[in-house]
């Protein structure tokens, strides 16, 4: 009798003592959670993380802090500290995250764990450090062929707009090793006895639009063709041409400054395929439009045609899904014949070319590199 009221005293105290623990740490210690990351970047490349943390706690806690990165999103070195705290402690984590793919993330709080010093008790609550993170397409070098190259820029700049007569003759120089011999000026090497090449002037385009067409394609289409976009907008704004990009959406604002380039990457970034049909938004008047499309349907070269009443020039480049090759890939044999609507894009193409619409398709084992060589 005397050990079953020793054990039933003995029970009441380790119920009142879970009953004080569970009430003494029924509210959090205090956590302020800071990161420092860069707002943005490319994908594939890493930016620095740091993630500052100070707790502080009157009692004696044991704590569990977790900060997960977003999706593809990956840090080299998780988030992740635990240990006891009494009073008030700072912690510091530094490491590197990789940015595996584009698009527009939300960077929840972290998350802590709490309990007694005897671990009996586990609670969770939410930690606030909501932050976003813009992953931007990442850009690859493009070799344009001469009659692309226009739609951008070409020669030295002149004062006037648009791209009526790309290469007109400014001047005439003595020959450069270097210079493509195309540009040389045979009327005036044989009068002077040396060789001599023109100097072209460049008339700039009052602005350059890249349309995506995300209406088919998938996946792998719009990935390359988003990688494309960021490419052709980072070649204009290296000739200090003003730039936008172009969505059923609409377009985003056209500019040669850091906002103009930071609208067009953020719209890349979050394109995603899309089958409501194509609708090709204004272009500036003067301008120039460069229209991406894995399949350049009726409807679309008639919005290219309807654009092309105010666009200088607009070109249509057409990407049909494993007919090109990206940065890196090797070539490889095709054994199916391109879609039916790039094959009557091509027989319409003279027609087009008249109408002041360039067609370019990017054919079998062709590399996005060279677009439309």
């Amino acid at each position: 009798m005397n050990l079953l009221l020793t054990a039933l005293l003995w029970l009441g105290v380790f119920a009142l003592l879970a009953a004080l623990l569970w009430w003494a740490y029924r509210a959090p210690p205090r956590v302020a959670l800071r990161r420092e990351v860069p707002p943005n970047g490319f994908q594939g490349t890493r930016l620095p993380l740091t993630v500052q943390l100070e707790l502080h706690s009157r009692l004696p806690v044991r704590y569990l802090i977790e900060d997960p990165t977003p999706r593809t999103v990956v840090s080299e070195t998780p988030v992740r500290l635990s240990g006891e705290v009494m009073g008030t402690q700072s912690h510091e984590v530094q490491t590197r995250v990789t940015l595996n793919s584009r698009g527009v993330y939300e960077w929840p709080g972290a998350t802590l764990h709490w309990a007694d010093p005897l671990g009996l008790f586990w609670r969770s609550v939410p930690v606030a450090a909501q932050q976003r993170l813009d992953v931007f397409p990442g850009p690859h070098g493009l070799r344009l062929p001469d009659l692309l190259r226009p739609l951008l820029s070409e020669g030295g700049l002149s004062r006037r707009l648009g791209l009526d007569d790309p290469i007109s003759l400014r001047s005439v120089r003595d020959y450069v090793p270097g210079d493509p011999p195309g540009r040389i000026h045979w009327r005036s090497s044989a009068r002077s006895g040396t060789l001599s090449v023109r100097e072209p002037e460049r008339t700039a385009a009052s602005s350059v639009t890249v349309y995506l067409d995300v209406s088919s394609g998938g996946e792998v289409y719009t990935e390359s063709a988003v990688r494309l976009a960021a490419s052709l907008v980072q070649e204009a704004l290296a000739l200090e041409l003003p730039v936008s990009v172009a969505t059923n959406d609409g377009a985003t604002p056209a500019g040669r400054h850091a906002e103009a380039l930071h609208s067009a990457l953020l719209r890349l970034a979050q394109i995603r395929p899309d089958h409501a049909a194509p609708v090709i938004p204004p272009t500036r008047s003067g301008g120039n439009l460069i229209i991406l499309s894995a399949n350049p349907t009726p409807a679309l070269i008639t919005g290219a045609m309807r654009a092309r009443a105010t666009a200088s020039r607009v070109a249509i480049v057409a990407m049909p899904e494993g007919f090109y090759l990206e940065p890196g890939e090797k070539p490889r044999r095709q054994w199916v014949a391109a879609p039916d609507s790039v094959r009557n894009l091509e027989r319409q193409a003279g027609v087009l070319a008249g109408a002041g619409i360039l067609v370019f398709v990017l054919r079998g084992n062709q590399s996005v590199l060279r677009l439309g060589g």
